[in-house]
């Protein structure tokens, strides 16, 4: 059989099962609490896109009701399509020139302290969007010169040039999430490349920055995989882990194989520290960027 050839889903691979109680989790604001849409109004005045919402984010209410947010630059279209990601695959727009002093101007009304910058795929730009970044860096650092900056960046195809580019923006924190473990990545991540991503984290640890990378489970890999994903991130000197359940955006997604209970959750940020990592966030509803200045205090102390 031809492997990438695909086989009919079952009723059941298409129908999304219900969530365990560890997942039910109802935020409570306190009465009368704008600051979500503040938060919203400012984006859709600058037509500024977030991960948040372009990928489904569960924490989306909990972290905007902290005015803070996950800017995602370079419009909302991925040049990528994996089978677990929610962004929109096809065709970028040109990009926006004016989105990096637009983010700034944000950052400064929101009075963020620490801000996450990400984006989708530009694998039609020539420096895969690395320029972008920095330029949104150094906007950024203009109108707000005591922020932590953190970027979330794409594996540049892992670009000497592109990585370069974002060295020398010099942010606070640089992240590439590897997702999941080596043996999925031809399933759920065919444009990707395990070894590849893993050379981008030992570049930008190699590069005197504190590095960090995030997985998602529940997409079919047993804990052996995931401890040993989890070693291959420290064999890379990789600084700070999140580990979050994934959690399947659509029917028509790459279907959730199982939700992962707490305790395993727990056992891995164990095993994790015990490898030597700086700061591990563990657990169902964690996500690479969720409450990211706190993840990042013992890091930058």
């Amino acid at each position: 059989m031809n492997p990438l050839k695909k086989k009919p889903r079952t009723k059941e691979e298409t129908e999304i099962p219900d969530l365990p109680s560890w997942l039910k989790v109802k935020i409570q604001f306190p009465k009368n609490d704008s600051s979500v849409q503040i938060v919203r109004n400012n984006l859709n005045e600058k037509k500024l896109n977030t991960v948040c919402e372009s990928a489904s984010c569960p924490n989306l209410n909990h972290c905007w009701s902290r005015k803070t947010a996950t800017f995602m630059l370079a419009g909302d279209i991925c040049t990528r399509r994996c089978a677990y990601c929610d962004v929109p695959f096809g065709k970028p727009n040109s990009l926006d020139l004016d989105e990096p002093k637009k983010v700034a101007d944000s950052v400064k009304l929101l009075e963020l302290k620490y801000v996450v910058l990400t984006s989708v795929n530009r694998d039609d730009l020539k420096d895969y969007g690395a320029g972008h970044f920095a330029e949104t860096i150094k906007e950024i650092k203009k109108v707000s010169p005591e922020i932590h900056i953190e970027v979330l960046i794409p594996d540049f195809k892992n670009h000497k040039d592109s990585l370069q580019i974002i060295y020398e923006a010099k942010p606070d924190i640089i992240n590439h999430n590897l997702e999941t473990v080596e043996s999925l990545f031809s399933t759920i991540a065919r444009s990707k490349n395990y070894n590849l991503s893993l050379e981008v984290l030992k570049s930008i640890t190699k590069h005197g920055f504190v590095s960090k990378s995030g997985l998602i489970l529940g997409l079919g890999e047993t804990i052996n995989e995931v401890k040993k994903t989890i070693l291959d991130l420290k064999n890379v000197n990789v600084k700070m882990l999140t580990i979050g359940q994934y959690m399947q955006p659509t029917k028509t997604h790459y279907p959730v194989k199982e939700f992962i209970h707490p305790d395993i959750f727990l056992e891995l940020k164990k095993y994790a520290y015990s490898l030597g990592f700086k700061h591990v966030e563990s657990g169902p509803l964690v996500r690479s960027s969720y409450h990211a200045d706190e993840q990042a205090s013992k890091s930058l102390s």
